[in-house]
């Protein structure tokens, strides 16, 4: 394998750890380090897992990052840090809340690991996505946002539910924003290659669907003071594993578009290639009209966020 892969997460709450321990158990990097803003905490953490990985016999080493300069030669970085939602919180006290932190994070990342790949986990997901874009001025094939996998994951789960049968070959696939602009695509939606609609009528399809847009707030509500992290901390590893092993899998990511689905300079999750490179294609699939129209609402939700980011010059200080 040459020289060992280095993926560094960044945040050290219940997502970037569990990100982390996932990483150390299936050995598809040689090292992972943590990044946090309490260096004791990391540290901790980062002894656990390198325990822990030593009982699943495996070779990675967890660190603990003292400094930006840490993450040096990082082939991945996963960017988790954030405040989460509060009680009284509103969305956008929270977008400009982990802009700042997101931007931060963004500038060490384009000063010490100048060729790594990001994967972007930050609420909200498809705003913090193009700010790491931006900050960093990475080619987009460079930066990803994990919101599609997670999305997927959560509508095929509804469907078993729904069903009883098909576990682990029920295929989703959801497009758009991650959060109640999500757009579910039943169409191209499986279990074991046989159509969702062959098995569902609309009704129970559409129920589906609702459910899945709700899944987080679903967990946040039983949890009372936090929000899901096991179910999106696997999805973002299946992405750091995609590249690691260059496997060309195609997930549902956000990324930069270019005028495919006629969107420009605007981030959204669509399917792509993932490989060594990144998101090395995006897929353009053929949409209904109606999936049309909840795609351009997706996109112009994000766009509103962006543009109130803008109003406050955010992308301006370039200091």
């Amino acid at each position: 394998m040459g020289k060992g892969k280095k993926v560094t997460v960044i945040g050290t709450g219940n997502f970037g750890s569990t990100v982390a321990f996932i990483l150390s158990m299936n050995g598809a990097c040689h090292q992972v380090v943590l990044r946090g803003r309490n260096i004791a905490v990391a540290q901790g953490k980062a002894l656990d897992m390198s325990q822990a990985a030593n009982a699943a016999r495996q070779h990675t080493i967890v660190k603990a990052a003292n400094g930006p300069e840490d993450i040096a030669d990082s082939d991945i970085v996963v960017i988790t840090a954030g405040a989460p939602r509060t009680p009284g919180m509103s969305r956008d006290d929270l977008l400009s809340m982990n802009a700042d932190i997101v931007k931060g994070y963004a500038r060490e990342v384009k000063e010490y690991a100048p060729n790594s790949i990001v994967v972007v986990v930050s609420n909200p997901l498809d705003v913090m996505t193009y700010v790491v874009l931006k900050e960093t001025g990475f080619p987009r094939e460079r930066v990803l946002g994990m919101a599609g996998i997670l999305d997927s994951a959560r509508m095929a789960h509804f469907i078993y539910e729904k069903l009883g049968y098909g576990a682990g070959q029920i295929r989703a696939t959801v497009m758009g924003g991650h959060g109640d602009t999500m757009v579910p695509l039943p169409k191209f939606t499986t279990v074991a290659g046989v159509p969702i609609d062959d098995l569902l009528d609309s009704e129970e399809i559409g129920e589906i669907v609702k459910k899945t847009r709700e899944g987080g707030a679903q967990i946040v509500n039983l949890l009372g003071d936090g929000s899901a992290y096991y179910a999106p901390a696997k999805s973002t590893t299946v992405m750091v594993d995609a590249i690691l092993r260059d496997t060309k899998q195609i997930h549902s990511c956000a990324v930069m578009l270019k005028g495919e689905y006629g969107y420009s300079d605007i981030v959204s999750g669509v399917p792509v290639m993932i490989g060594a490179g990144g998101a090395e294609q995006i897929i353009e699939m053929t949409l209904k009209t109606l999936q049309k129209t909840r795609f351009k609402n997706s996109v112009a939700s994000v766009q509103e966020m962006v543009d109130s980011l803008d109003q406050n010059n955010f992308f301006e200080d370039k200091k």
